[in-house]
């Protein structure tokens, strides 16, 4: 049986020391399945649709035995596959196709001969188990694909940046991770005339933007780990929700988020036997580790609380703000990133309620539980802005204390970009702390197309720095920033 390609992906999800999460899509075939529906029921030919994947050591000549896993039409005939027993730091090859067959043959399937010479073999590595190993990740948000009337334009140039993301892997630089902090799509880019609404439409959108050759060849072969902002749903989301949006719209939206973002992610469960993922989400925040980096990846935009009283607004959920108290103390002993799709500061000079600028309540609760528990270092990655640079929070009343944020927006982004005007970079954060915050060490503003490398790097006298690096979309290398932790 020939294996067949993908339509989209792979894309390399959670890979932790021990397993790998993958992500793929085969195809409906409509014409079997509808045109001859009766035909098929008379004689019990009704296909199936399987997704199939195998991986061998980096190297090795066999591969292990295929793992099959199903593909659903529910889920835009996506399927993820989970390999175990796999080793830390360790290089792999995978190969991942689907097929087809009818009802009859389903208990032979595993038995079968599969032709892979059709589908490409992909190269990873396992996540770090241990705590003290150096990591570096590409920090990205924002990357525009107008579509109108089923085309797309703008597409040769938003996907050169991750061709330049690419040229840096290719020339040996260590890239453990890519974290993509919202907007990934934009299904609302023509709001007035024709925002998506319907779920094939959301569908076809995430089909279009992740199978572009660059980001689909960089996502096959780095952990992928990503969290939406409001595009993936509606401008500004929810501020302009009318009720209707909120049981026909949003359901759709976040059908279609799940399906492509969230799927291959941490936070589905796997079965007992850890060969699947399963359950139900009721929350779309999540938390990994790797090396001497812990991450905790909100939700910064479904749980929102308007309100005109500006001290009851939430930005996040009570219990989310306590599963990052939790996580902040666990002891771990690895640097904390907290990834956010809005920047947690520096703030906006104007348009600022979008942001946790704008929910100043629980800025100051979360920047207080630091500044009370001594928690270091804490950095914040975030997006939205479409422009990139990073600062520091510091407080005269205790001197080791520090929160680092760095913004990075936007992968692609075809019109103006936010200038260094449009920010207040120095002085005292607003806050409705008895503590007096202040801002320093801010970086350069750069209002282009681009993406951020931050490096972690562990010295033996058990310290650590932070490097945070800026690229045009072209990889023109725009500006280097050390931080101390």
């Amino acid at each position: 049986m020939k294996v067949k390609t993908l339509t989209v992906g792979p894309i390399l999800g959670s890979v932790t020391g021990n397993n790998a999460r993958i992500f793929g899509r085969g195809k409906y075939e409509q014409y079997t399945q509808d045109l001859f529906k009766w035909w098929n029921s008379l004689f019990d030919r009704k296909l199936h649709y399987f997704g199939i994947a195998r991986i061998r050591v980096g190297g090795e000549l066999n591969f292990q035995r295929p793992r099959i896993f199903r593909i659903n039409p529910n889920f835009d005939m996506t399927g993820v596959v989970i390999f175990n027993n796999l080793l830390p730091e360790k290089d792999y090859e995978y190969q991942i196709g689907w097929v087809k067959c009818y009802r009859k043959n389903l208990e032979n399937l595993e038995a079968e001969r599969f032709d892979w010479s059709n589908i490409p073999t992909y190269k990873f590595k396992t996540a770090a188990n241990n705590p003290e190993q150096n990591r570096s990740f590409i920090l990205g948000s924002c990357r525009y694909l107008l579509r109108i009337l089923g085309s797309s334009l703008f597409d040769d140039r938003g996907d050169k940046t991750f061709r330049s993301i690419l040229r840096q892997i290719d020339s040996g630089v260590a890239t453990d991770g890519l974290i993509m902090v919202g907007d990934q799509i934009y299904a609302d880019d023509l709001n007035f005339i024709a925002a998506d609404q319907r779920i094939h439409q959301f569908f076809k959108r995430y089909q279009e933007v992740f199978s572009q050759p660059y980001i689909r060849k960089l996502m096959a072969q780095v952990p992928t780990y990503m969290t939406l902002d409001d595009h993936e749903i509606e401008d500004n989301w929810p501020s302009k929700a009318s009720e209707k949006d909120l049981v026909t719209l949003f359901p759709v939206a976040i059908h279609a988020y799940m399906t492509y973002q969230l799927s291959h992610s941490p936070l589905f469960e796997l079965s007992e036997d850890k060969s699947k993922i399963t359950g139900t989400p009721t929350k779309f925040w999540y938390t990994f580790s790797d090396g001497c980096c812990d991450f905790f990846i909100t939700d910064t935009r479904t749980e929102r609380y308007l309100s005109n009283e500006e001290s009851e607004r939430k930005i996040i959920s009570i219990h989310q703000m306590e599963a990052i108290k939790t996580w902040l103390t666990n002891d771990s002993g690895r640097i904390k990133f907290i990834a956010s799709s809005v920047p947690f500061f520096p703030d906006s000079k104007t348009k600022n309620s979008d942001k946790w600028g704008g929910f100043l309540s629980q800025r100051t609760e979360l920047i207080d539980f630091i500044f009370r528990n001594k928690i270091k270092p804490v950095v914040f990655l975030s997006g939205d802005v479409h422009c990139s640079m990073s600062a520091e929070l510091i407080c005269p009343e205790q001197t080791d204390f520090k929160i680092i944020s760095i913004v990075s927006s936007a992968f692609f982004w075809p019109y103006a970009h936010t200038q260094a005007s449009s920010f207040q970079l120095d002085g005292k954060l607003k806050t409705y702390s008895s503590h007096s915050y202040k801002l320093v060490n801010v970086s350069p503003v750069y209002s282009n197309d681009n993406f951020t490398r931050v490096s972690v790097e562990k010295s033996s006298f058990d310290e650590s720095n932070l490097k945070v690096e800026v690229f045009s979309r072209k990889g023109r290398l725009v500006y280097t920033k050390k931080c101390g932790l």
